[in-house]
């Protein structure tokens, strides 16, 4: 038999191996762990043998070499999406380079988006600085490792992660792989493992419906409101905004010198917190008061992006920030900022979309408008 005979009929072998641990779904909690580590063997397996095999077949001609390579990877890419486990490749720095079907679905975040970004910006704060030095353990050779982490978007599902190092074909350092399941579920597999649903449950026509009723409410708001009383204006909109639009609204008058109008969220001492916070001392605030430039951050990675509040927290931790908008109040291109408003969403709720972030630039300029009257 040649030595691309033995390859295909074994890697068929392990195509055939992978098609029975997707029937372990349904196992008990106490026989999970046998089918994780069987999973765990027949990656190493990939890795360690079918992916070394042509460096150590019969010698060929240069351009069959190359051929065969690029078939083993596309069969490798195809066996890597169709594992029935979520699974992620990280590099060293925990930076994503790929996410198979099953992990996409798990996380509710698109391999596209994933591909290039740091793993630990879907994970909540508290877990960040612990998987990182797992991951970083794990490349340097220190052997495999597990933990439980917890997503951003539903923090109180706890979700088991296995860490193992890999040497995928020539590559110089080792990439790692991470597999994840949930830690208090007892079957495997993309149908399963999801700890939300990340698909909205009204169609795109409702939503647009919602954004039309909160244009609404806030012209009335702004028509109804009290004349030559900008704060008080201002805090009205920031009512209209609270709830049905974000989980949290602060609300920032002036430009050159910022004051704190209005801070609306769910924790009562966080609230008093950060309505103690200067807003001179939040760096998103300061560049929309002084460029005007709007901001929509999803997942921030950068943890004092608003600064720190009157205890000494960073405020997106405090407010359990998932995603944000900052927006300034410009009555029209070229003048005076009237004010800033910043807009939170915390777990559990859907991140600020484009459209969303487009109509709340829309109702800026229209409470920058009556706050200038």
């Amino acid at each position: 038999m040649s030595q691309a005979e033995e390859f295909d009929e074994e890697l068929a072998d392990f195509v055939r191996r992978v098609a029975e641990l997707k029937t372990a779904r349904s196992v008990s909690t106490a026989e999970l762990p046998a089918v994780l580590d069987a999973a765990l063997f027949e990656l190493d397996h990939v890795a360690a043998k079918l992916w070394k095999q042509p460096q150590q077949g019969e010698p060929t001609g240069p351009s069959r070499n190359a051929v065969a390579e690029r078939h083993e990877q596309q069969l490798l890419r195809a066996v890597f999406q169709r594992l029935p486990l979520p699974v992620a490749l990280v590099d060293r720095e925990a930076v994503v380079r790929r996410l198979n079907f099953a992990a996409t679905t798990f996380t509710g975040v698109r391999a596209g988006y994933a591909t290039g970004r740091p793993m630990t910006g879907f994970l909540a704060h508290a877990d960040r600085a612990a998987f990182r030095s797992q991951v970083a353990a794990v490349a340097r050779g220190e052997g495999d490792r597990g933990l439980t982490v917890h997503l951003q978007q539903n923090p109180h599902a706890a979700v088991r992660t296995v860490l193992t190092g890999l040497r995928p074909g020539t590559e110089r350092r080792t990439t790692v792989l991470a597999i994840l399941q949930p830690a208090d579920d007892a079957t495997v597999g993309p149908a399963s493992a999801r700890p939300t649903a990340p698909v909205p449950d009204l169609a795109e026509t409702t939503r647009h419906a919602a954004l039309t009723d909160l244009l609404d409410a806030m012209a009335r708001e702004l028509i109804g409101g009290p004349a030559g009383d900008p704060s008080e204006l201002l805090r009205r909109a920031a009512h209209v905004l609270h709830g049905r639009f974000a989980d949290w609204v602060v609300a920032d008058k002036g430009a050159a010198h910022l004051e704190r109008t209005e801070v609306l969220g769910a924790d009562d001492d966080a609230v008093r917190d950060i309505a103690a916070q200067d807003p001179a001392a939040s760096p998103l605030v300061v560049e929309a008061a002084r460029g005007g430039a709007p901001t929509l951050l999803v997942r921030p990675e950068d943890l004092r992006a608003l600064g720190d509040d009157a205890s000494g927290a960073p405020v997106l931790v405090r407010a359990d920030v998932t995603s944000l908008l900052c927006v300034p109040l410009i009555p029209a291109p070229g003048e005076p900022v009237q004010g800033v408003l910043t807009l939170f969403r915390s777990a559990g709720r859907l991140a600020f979309s484009m459209a969303e972030a487009k109509t709340l630039d829309m109702m800026a300029r229209h409470i920058a408008l009556a706050m200038r009257k």
